[in-house]
This record gives C-alpha cells, structure tokens and sequence, in this order.
C-alpha cells in the first residue's frame, strides 16, 4: 500500500498543474444549465487526450470508464462531478474572470469537473492496480429544478456498462472547511428543496384610498407571516426546516397600489415524510389565504430534490480510511447542511456518498461563501481532494 501511496502521490503532482489550467479555462467559459455544450465539448477533448472511452447522456454529460486490468471483477465505482454554471454576474477581477457576461461558476462546479478530469489521468495510469470499472459522470444542470441528475438516471447508462454499482461518490467545495481538510456526515446530509411561484392578483388603486383597493402587498405580508407557522409550530422541531421566500416583487410606487404580487420561495427539509405534508400545507395557505381576503392566486409547484442520504456503511469505511491516510484532525465530522444536490437521486438507487472538500486558505480571496459573485478558492485543494478520492476508489475496488 506505501507503494501504491507513493504512485497516487507522484502522479497527483504531475497532473495538478492540468488540473489548475482546466478550472481556470472552465471558469473563464461557464455555460448555464442544460446548455453546457461547450463545456462538454472541452472535457471529451480532455478525455480523448487521455485515451479514456466515454458515451454521451442527458444532450451535454458524458460518461468516461475506465476497466482495471488486475482481475476480473463486476464491481463499479461512479465518480460524478457537476458541470453547469450560475446565472450571476462575477465581480473578480482575476485572469481567468468568466467571459460570459452574467454568468459564473459560482459553486464551484469548474473545480469539480477539473478535479474528475484530473483523478481520470490519476486512476486510468493505474489500470493495472485494481479491478472492475470506474465511471466518471460529468453530469449537467445540477443548479436548476429537475436536474441533471434525474435524466442521467432515467437514460439507463449507468446499468448499460454492466456489472454492480458498489459506490457513487461526489465532491463539493467548501469555503467554511480550511484548506486540506475534508468533511463527511453519515446518514441524512443535506435537505430537499422544493419551489413557489405565486402571483397575488388584487385590485390596484391609489395609496390615499386603500378601501376602493385590494391590496396585494399587505396580503402578500400577511401570507409570508402565516406560512412561516408551517416551520414554527408543524414541524417536529428535531426536524430540520426553512421555508424562505426570496423575491417579493409588487411594482407600484409610493402612491400606488399594484395590481399584483409576484413571490418566489423554497421550502427544505430532510424528512421525506414531513416534506409531502409539509408542502400540501403551505399549498393550502397559499391557495386559502389570499381569497379569504378578496384577492385571487395562481400558484406553481416546482418539485425539487430529495433529500440526500450518505449510505453510513460507506461514510464510515471512508472516515477511517481518510483518518488513517490524511490523519484525524484533517477529517471534519458534519452535521446536517440545508442546502439541496441533485447528487440526492444517486444517493437513493446507490450506496453513495457525498462529502465536502476545505477550499479556506484564511486569505481574503478565499473567504466568499457559495453563490457569491465573489467567489473563489484555493487550487491546492485539488491534492486533498485527488488524493482522497483516488484512495478512496481503490480500496473499494480492491477489497
């Protein structure tokens, strides 16, 4: 094993100038969900540089395998990584600032999909090392409703190579881990996410006359502060929730009264029993409320993700093991984080895990949360994340 540590070692700092040359260019080019086409274009080229094979899913994603050549075996290992970008207008002035005006990787999905590439050259120059078969899913629209994910999953392509998905394992950067640090949470990790598109329909009028109006605003008030008893006095309070509404839009003026009122919310939780009850709840709100006080509504249901569930068998195997090759203080236990992944759909076919790689250098360029039009990271946390995921691939595959 010292010897095999000493190869991944040797092969993560031949690739790693790549690997920083890959995000840089990914970052300078991001393309929106559904439409990475570019970005698909690039790491096929990566792969066909490399000799790696690969089929294509879901219009943009591709799917590279490599076979070990150690002995045969039915077992495989998916490594996935997001491709897709966010609509935000980046606000670095760095070289390799996106050229794509209001759009951005934000998230950290360039990092990602480099870092898959960059694992691909680690593992493919290793076939002989192991058995059974490695995917690698370069997996597009992580960011929007009904994800990428989902249409991977319904093509069948992951069963079409034969064989027993042992493990699915994906990666996401975090600016609230240090650098070199890795974060991993057993059993239920990160929540569900469901949307609402409402628009609020009363009479508009002028602001001096309020009772020859039906004012949308004040309804639109009132219904934000009674849905969040849905959270506050439904929920088991064990159970994680967040109902939050980010856009409230009535365009009148300081005189005037609107027509209407355009809100858009999330709600999230990690229990899926609750979730079902818990948006049929703030349906009935929506759809009650508002009419009880003279206005009418047109409400849309997005159904987001599910919640995402790391197989606690694998979480554990991989936390000693990471505790053993990186050393405890460089693996964090998490707790639960609200934020939703479409890597959730994996997570409920397959044994699979998610975790969490430190991109906190202390410096101020890294201190940007995710989203932000700010933020950045640390590229030397593509040698903890390579070399993690590398050892983590091929003790599965060689148990």
């Amino acid at each position: 094993m010292d010897r095999l540590t000493d190869q991944i070692s040797n092969r993560i700092e031949e690739v790693f100038s790549q690997a920083v040359y890959d995000r840089r260019y990914l970052h300078q080019h991001p393309e929106l969900s559904f439409h990475e086409f570019e970005t698909s274009a690039y790491i096929r080229t990566r792969l066909d540089a490399m000799n790696i094979p690969y089929r294509i899913v879901a219009k943009t994603g591709v799917v590279g395998v490599i076979e070990g050549e150690r002995a045969s075996s039915e077992d495989i290992i998916v490594l996935r990584a997001d491709i897709d970008a966010l609509p935000i207008e980046e606000k670095n002035f760095i070289d390799y600032r996106s050229e794509h005006d209001g759009v951005m990787h934000a998230c950290g999905h360039d990092f990602h999909t480099a870092n898959l590439l960059g694992i691909a050259g680690i593992l493919h120059g290793l076939r002989s090392s192991f058995s059974g078969k490695i995917l690698l899913l370069f997996q597009p629209a992580e960011e929007k409703i009904p994800g990428g994910a989902l249409q991977v999953l319904e093509s069948g392509i992951l069963e079409s190579f034969g064989g027993h998905i042992k493990a699915v394992f994906g990666v996401h950067v975090s600016p609230r881990l240090s650098l070199g640090k890795i974060g991993i949470c057993a059993g239920r990790f990160m929540a569900s996410s469901d949307e609402f598109y409402l628009t609020i329909k009363g009479s508009g009028g002028h602001a001096a006359e309020p009772h020859r109006a039906v004012d949308p605003i004040m309804i639109a008030v009132q219904l934000l502060s009674t849905l969040q008893q849905v959270v506050s006095r439904k929920a088991d309070p064990n159970t994680p929730s967040v109902l939050t509404f980010g856009r409230f839009e009535g365009r009148g003026a300081a005189n005037v009264i609107p027509e209407e009122v355009i809100l858009e919310g999330t709600f999230r939780t990690v229990d899926e029993k609750w979730r079902v009850e818990a948006v049929r709840q703030i349906e009935d709100v929506i759809h009650t409320l508002p009419r009880s006080l003279g206005a009418s509504v047109q409400l849309e249901v997005r159904r987001g993700y599910p919640t995402l569930y790391n197989d606690p068998s694998l979480a554990s195997h991989s936390k000693h093991l990471l505790e053993n090759l990186l050393g405890q203080e460089r693996v964090a236990d998490l707790g639960i984080w609200m934020a939703a992944e479409d890597f959730a759909y994996y997570s409920h076919r397959y044994p699979s895990l998610f975790v969490l790689v430190g991109t906190d250098n202390g410096g101020s360029e890294t201190q940007y949360g995710l989203h932000n039009a700010q933020f950045n990271l640390d590229e030397k946390a593509f040698k903890t994340s390579m070399l993690a995921l590398t050892h983590l691939v091929l003790d599965l595959l060689n148990e």
